[in-house]
């Protein structure tokens, strides 16, 4: 069962209360259709669309559809971590520890020269899954900011709370 952070009467955690939030679950439904209809594609017109490129771009959609993958992966880790602590199936912390294995890569970066020779679908679709892995990182460092780690110092926890608003700033 759970590990409730909190008593019954107690506060609820502001990383708790973000993951049942309209928003949170908003993001939810688009990561998780994002990933279906990233699927339907690569599964579907995207293999088509494949055999009908030039080497090089056949090696830039091999390369690029792998990246989307994977970083769709770990973006639907990440939500659905965050669900089952909306959900009470575990608690932030434990979701925080858990969360450590998955990737959200900020240095996401594209060859644009290569994106070019891509299908206008999958390009479109790597732009949405960037769009998405920039806000669910915003959402992480804004949920996770405020946890108090075991041995974490007062000055620790008010540089990750600074390092939160500087990255929803940043965009």
């Amino acid at each position: 069962m759970s590990d409730k952070s909190t008593s019954a009467d107690g506060p609820v955690p502001f990383g708790q209360h973000l993951t049942g939030s309209q928003g949170f679950m908003a993001l939810f439904r688009e990561g998780m259709a994002l990933v279906e209809e990233t699927a339907c594609y690569l599964d579907g017109a995207g293999r088509r669309d494949s055999k009908n490129l030039e080497r090089s771009s056949a090696l830039a959609y091999a390369t690029e559809s792998m990246r989307l993958t994977t970083r769709l992966m770990q973006m639907a880790s990440w939500l659905l971590l965050h669900r089952a602590v909306h959900e009470g199936e575990m608690s932030l912390p434990q979701a925080n520890q858990e969360k450590r294995k998955v990737r959200l890569s900020a240095g996401d970066t594209l060859d644009n020269e290569a994106v070019q020779l891509l299908p206008i679908e999958l390009r479109e679709l790597i732009e949405r899954s960037l769009h998405l892995q920039d806000r669910v990182r915003r959402l992480d460092a804004t949920i996770h900011a405020g946890e108090a780690r075991p041995g974490s110092n007062p000055v620790e926890r008010q540089l990750g709370m600074l390092r939160a608003a500087f990255e929803r700033g940043a965009r």
